[in-house]
């Protein structure tokens, strides 16, 4: 967007209403004459913020092709000063006062008042000799600069003293032919020089307050998505403390009675209640867990467990045993050697393959994990020998049951094979995961970690 644009859009915005320009903006870009200005201005502003020293040259270069007719001293002819003291001065000195006027602008824009007052030095000993020459023209330009740059209180010490100077060379030092009337032109154009750096100034304050502006609102605007956000996250893990954690609490107290009654009995059943205990108490923890994730701030300190690995299988293969269905469980290869990511993924695989397994084998069936570790590939294999499950929607519950699976192999570019066993007795889950095989010695990268699904604690 060209800095006009930018302007007009953070009017828009300080406004309060959208950050585009107003129709009539976007009607003098459209118009072919004012559209083409407003380009050809936009471009010329970006070249001076490049190269600044351009425009200052080519300043200095303008005023001495003013002032070629004084240096050549082929025109005399000039309503102010006498011809006569003009002839007078030596070409050297003539030169001497021109180069005085004209190159102290160079710095017009880096000190303003001290070229100015330079140039008005310069032009008080050229019309003591009672000479006025076209290079006194740098003095308006010297004027509008230090309106338009320089210090306010200076700028009306400046005005001052040029209305005294002018003056004092109009009726003293360098008398013209028709005083009034070249006081009123002198003193216009000074007026007019004055005029205009002080409008480009205060055009400059207002869209400069205007961009500061809209970049405030933009920061306001952002910090109040991130507070929404952020209520909006707090508000979502209450409600999942008040729901899912009250009811974990009470199905967690009621296992413990149940252990501790069936225990005083000598029942059986005692050891899986606490197991059950157990596993309510850890999903509890893993809730909290989540919900910190959600509160920003909210328990910072409190110390984190690490994410489940190949070697956490044992015990969710020991609670699974404790729930009544067999598993046998075999490696192949070096599984410790793969990446805290891999490791898991495979992780989740097997618990959500063993929680399809609970829910729809029946009694007494039974389960083999195998998890394979070759170059290039992990390949992890649950099959069991009860009754096939129902197959699960995918289409808006992605993340549940054997959706989940394959979305987490997926993020490793595997493939997953679910379905029934040959014969049609049992279930099988065979999974391949595109593991690339890193250099000996150098430690396993881990993968972005995949969201937890819903339902993959046992």
């Amino acid at each position: 967007m060209s800095p006009p644009h930018r302007a007009a859009a953070a009017g828009d915005t300080a406004r309060g209403t959208a950050s585009t320009p107003s129709p009539g903006f976007d009607a003098a870009w459209a118009h072919p004459l004012l559209g083409r200005m407003l380009r050809d201005r936009s471009r010329r502003r970006q070249l001076d913020r490049r190269h600044p020293w351009l425009l200052d040259t080519a300043t200095v270069l303008f005023m001495l092709l003013v002032s070629l007719p004084d240096l050549l001293m082929v025109d005399h002819g000039s309503p102010f000063g006498d011809e006569a003291a003009r002839d007078a001065l030596r070409p050297a000195v003539l030169y001497v006062f021109v180069a005085a006027l004209v190159v102290p602008l160079w710095w017009r824009r880096r000190a303003p008042a001290t070229v100015y007052f330079t140039i008005l030095a310069v032009n008080l000993v050229e019309w003591s000799a009672g000479v006025w020459l076209r290079a006194g023209t740098a003095t308006l330009i010297a004027l509008y600069t230090l309106a338009r740059n320089g210090s306010l209180r200076v700028l009306g010490w400046a005005v001052g003293l040029s209305v005294g100077s002018l003056a004092l060379a109009v009726y003293a030092l360098a008398p013209i032919e028709h005083p009034l009337l070249g006081s009123f032109f002198l003193l216009g154009t000074m007026t007019a020089a004055v005029a205009v750096g002080l409008t480009v100034r205060i055009r400059g304050l207002y869209l400069a307050a205007l961009e500061d502006r809209a970049r405030q609102l933009e920061v306001e605007q952002e910090q109040r998505v991130r507070l929404t956000a952020a209520a909006e996250r707090s508000r979502v893990a209450r409600e999942m403390h008040d729901i899912v954690g009250h009811n974990l609490s009470v199905m967690v107290s009621v296992a413990d009675g149940a252990a501790v009654l069936a225990g005083n009995r000598g029942e059986r059943s005692a050891e899986s209640l606490r197991i059950l205990g157990d596993t309510g108490r850890q999903a509890m923890s893993e809730l909290r867990r989540v919900l910190g994730v959600l509160r920003e701030g909210a328990d910072d300190e409190r110390p984190l467990a690490p994410q489940p690995g190949i070697a956490d299988l044992d015990p969710l293969l020991a609670r699974v045993r404790a729930a009544g269905l067999p598993v046998t469980y075999r490696t192949v290869g070096d599984p410790d050697a793969l990446g805290d990511g891999v490791q898991l993924t495979v992780y989740r695989i097997v618990q959500e393959s063993l929680t399809n397994t609970l829910r729809h084998a029946g009694p007494g069936a039974s389960a083999e994990v195998r998890v394979a570790v070759a170059p290039g590939e992990v390949r992890v294999r649950v099959a069991d020998t009860g009754t096939a499950p129902e197959p699960e929607p995918s289409d808006d519950t992605a993340g549940h049951g054997l959706v989940g699976i394959r979305q987490r192999a997926a993020m490793y570019g595997g493939t997953v094979v679910a379905g029934p066993r040959e014969g049609g007795s049992g279930w099988l889950v065979d999974v391949v995961l595109d593991v690339p095989s890193a250099p000996p010695g150098s430690p396993a990268s881990p993968a972005p970690p995949a969201p937890p699904a819903p339902g993959e604690q046992l």
